[in-house]
């Protein structure tokens, strides 16, 4: 930095001058040099987030600038901003852009609060302009090694996910088929013991109780089956429309009884699409009754249809009481319920999953405490076949 200043006092020529250039000159070098060590430094420190390191970043970049007391940084990131303490916008700034696989994603950005008028050299430095650009570069690779590394995590964790789906299945179906035959025969015989003559009448009782829950036992094993895929779907061509209407049918009484109001939003002229219908209504009735469970105290049930270029969608929303991240994570995980014992199986969204995953289909949730939730069912459209 040949510059004959310090402090913005400009310094006499000879030998001494020269002198003071020089060190003036190694002291903003050590300060550069500083800036961009602690960059490392912090960039390889582990169980660090993202938000964490830039904001480590971005208070590095006022000591290493030629007037620290009056420098402000920010670092701009994905519509994310992290800044010092004092920062404010000032038309005395350097910026430089972070451009990740030729795309600009925001930039870094060094200002002064206010004017040197006597610096000599300008109120900025090239160097300063270079070592700007050199952080918006560190700032790139740090950024490609976090999602790098958060992809990798993301998958390995989908992995360890779907290997433990595979092996529950794998048992449920097991199960399920074990508990078949023995159920069959307790709902034939109470049926067959229920057409005695001459039962009293709380044997009668007692008797409907066990071939309701045998039929109950019966639907849940089809569930187990239905999410091991031993039942493989019967696929037609289909209108969702007529399938969202003949299930909101059964629902309706249910949800004025508890004080719900049932919202119907169907896009006319829906496309067709190729699908199971009894697996449809499966998916549309164990959504609706979580929106129902998650509406104690009554509020509004919502069912929508709606249609792009290349999908379907089926979408449930309710004003319940919403979900926790913790909760989203497990939504699908079979067994996993937040209800009371013996209220729910834990099987409803891991069929959900499922169904719509052999259909070719995708699953949005949009989740928030106290505000309730929103699924949305992406079903792809039959394609038009000319003859």
């Amino acid at each position: 930095m040949n510059r004959d200043f310090d402090d913005g006092v400009a310094q006499p020529g000879g030998s001494a001058g020269a002198a003071r250039r020089a060190q003036v000159g190694l002291r903003e070098r050590v300060k550069e040099l500083t800036c961009l060590y602690g960059i490392v430094a912090a960039a390889v420190r582990p169980h660090t987030s993202l938000e964490d390191l830039l904001k480590n970043i971005v208070n590095l970049l006022p000591p290493a600038m030629q007037y620290p007391e009056i420098a402000i940084g920010r670092i701009n990131l994905d519509h994310h901003s992290y800044t010092t303490t004092n920062f404010r916008e000032s038309p005395l700034k350097l910026a430089a852009d972070i451009v990740l696989s030729g795309q600009r994603r925001g930039n870094v950005e060094i200002a002064y609060l206010e004017d040197k008028p006597g610096a000599e050299s300008g109120l900025f430095l090239e160097e300063e302009q270079r070592l700007i650009e050199a952080v918006a570069n560190h700032v790139a690779l740090i950024v490609e090694r976090w999602q790098t590394e958060s992809d990798t995590s993301r998958l390995q964790q989908q992995l360890r996910h779907a290997d433990r789906l595979a092996t529950i299945g794998q048992l449920a179906a097991g199960i399920a088929h074990e508990l078949n035959d023995p159920l069959a025969n307790i709902l034939g015989f109470a049926q067959l013991a229920k057409k005695s003559p001459g039962l009293p009448a709380q044997t009668e009782q007692d008797i409907a109780k066990i071939v309701s829950s045998a039929l109950h036992a019966r639907e849940v094993i089809k569930m187990l089956l239905t999410f091991a895929r031993q039942m493989p779907p019967t696929k037609s061509r289909v209108n969702l429309n007529k399938i969202v209407e003949e299930g909101l049918y059964f629902l309706a009484s249910r949800s004025t009884k508890q004080g719900i109001h049932l919202i119907r939003g169907l896009t006319p002229d829906l496309p067709d699409i190729t699908a199971d219908t009894t697996q449809l209504q499966q998916v549309l009735v164990n959504l609706a009754v979580n929106a129902l469970h998650a509406m104690p105290n009554g509020g509004r049930l919502t069912v929508k249809t709606l249609a792009d270029d290349n999908h379907v969608s089926l979408i449930v929303e309710d004003t319940g009481t919403g979900m926790t991240e913790e909760v989203k994570s497990k939504l699908f995980t079979p067994f996993f319920t937040t209800k009371d014992v013996g209220q729910g199986t834990g099987l409803g969204l891991a069929v959900v999953h499922g169904i719509v995953t052999s259909h070719g289909g995708l699953i949005n949730v949009e989740s928030e405490v106290g505000r309730g939730t929103r699924f949305e069912i992406k079903l792809p459209i039959v394609e038009s076949v000319e003859n």
